[in-house]
């Protein structure tokens, strides 16, 4: 599929929680974790589970960068 963003990790799941309407979902990268809130149905749809190689990615308005 291709995608327009750039801001693509590739990563792995660590660990999903399932809520009535949202999951919680945890993401590997490297050394560091990214955590999503994402709709119960897109989890569901996408099959999520831990230990599944995903992408992150990121699109946002706004990127901050810190030294």
């Amino acid at each position: 599929m291709a995608l327009s963003a750039r801001n693509q990790l590739p990563g792995t799941v660590e660990e999903i929680r399932l809520g009535d309407v949202m999951a919680h979902v945890v993401v590997k990268v490297g050394e560091h974790t990214v955590e999503s809130l994402i709709s119960r149905a897109s989890a569901e749809e996408l099959k999520l589970q831990k230990g599944d190689a995903v992408q992150v990615v990121i699109k946002s308005t706004e990127v901050m960068i810190r030294k």
